[in-house]
């Protein structure tokens, strides 16, 4: 097991390096200058005598292999820079907004799984039957709905009818705050993980180790919570992984109409602004989070199914 995690541990080095010549190439490969954008006002005029004195105090007018060395040093410190706009420490306001969005996706992650398997495992177990379409109806409505609508009709319900959630607004960050935003998030991802953990359950429950259960006498509940829904499991965990990571690095739609303060509208904001120090940290921040929970993807793998550990290993 840890010469798989070494292994693991050793092939996001390439990847972590790619992702930095990514992330620190946004600032020359986005239209106009740098600096000039970062000094321009309201206007569109510029003082080019201050574009000058910003480019040499920013490092600007190095070479560019200078400029990423002196930057991989300072991600490598900790240091991400300052932001162009407000002068804020790009780590401090990302990281400020990441503890909101991860309040929220953890909570939305929870509703999507609580939904999804369940109704996964009924669907599969009642295959054919009118429990099968219903669960199938709703995974194929919450695909089909956009986002944008759902939360437009869970406002209009919840906070303008009945009067019981806030419409919009981070508040105190309980759980009446974040439980609109939690169901619009959670309930479209738990439709696509409904339905793949119907199909995994169904082609577990074919195998042949499962029918040598049943000619052993084993109870039906104990072949499907110890046997059928481990196996099951595998490509759930694939979809779950990917589709938290896109909840840590935030929804953008969701966080601009719930007005959640979270890395989705620090990411528009500083698009919009081009504030370049800001916009890079955040998608080398994004990209990490991917990478991390990839990796412990791949670690959940080697639990749930052995013996891709053993055959990664020979």
């Amino acid at each position: 097991m840890i010469e798989f995690i070494t292994r693991r541990l050793l092939l996001l080095l390439p990847v972590l390096l790619l992702v930095s010549v990514i992330s620190f190439s946004i600032i020359y490969i986005s239209p106009g200058d740098t600096a000039e954008n970062a000094l321009m006002n309201p206007g569109g005029g510029v003082d080019q005598r201050a574009v000058e004195e910003f480019r040499v105090k920013t490092g600007l007018d190095d070479p560019v292999h200078i400029q990423y060395i002196h930057w991989m040093d300072r991600i490598i410190h900790g240091d991400l820079g300052k932001s162009y706009m407000t002068g804020e420490d790009v780590s401090k306001a990302i990281f400020r907004c990441f503890k909101v969005t991860l309040k929220l996706a953890v909570i939305s992650m929870l509703v999507s799984l609580i939904i999804a398997i369940p109704l996964g495992i009924l669907s599969a177990l009642k295959r054919g039957t009118a429990i099968d379409d219903v669960c199938r109806f709703f995974a194929l409505a919450g695909v089909s709905m956009p986002n944008f609508w759902q939360a437009y009709l869970l406002i209009i319900v919840f906070a303008l009818t009945l009067k019981v959630l806030p419409s919009s607004g981070y508040g105190d960050g309980g759980l009446a705050d974040i439980l609109l935003p939690a169901i619009t998030l959670g309930t479209g991802y738990a439709a696509v993980t409904m339905r793949l953990m119907r199909a995994s359950m169904l082609d577990v429950m074919q195998q042949d180790y499962i029918r040598a259960a049943r000619a052993k006498g084993v109870p039906e509940y104990m072949i499907i919570l110890k046997h059928a829904l481990k196996n099951s499991l595998i490509p759930v965990v694939t979809v779950a992984g990917l589709n938290f990571g896109y909840l840590l690095n935030g929804s953008v739609i969701v966080e601009t109409i719930f007005s959640w303060p979270g890395i989705g509208n620090l990411i528009v904001s500083s698009i919009l602004s081009k504030d370049y120090p800001m916009i890079q940290g955040c998608v080398l921040f994004i990209a990490v989070i991917f990478v991390l929970i990839n990796f412990a993807v791949d670690i959940s793998y080697s639990y749930l199914n052995p013996k891709i550990r053993y055959e990664t290993k020979n």
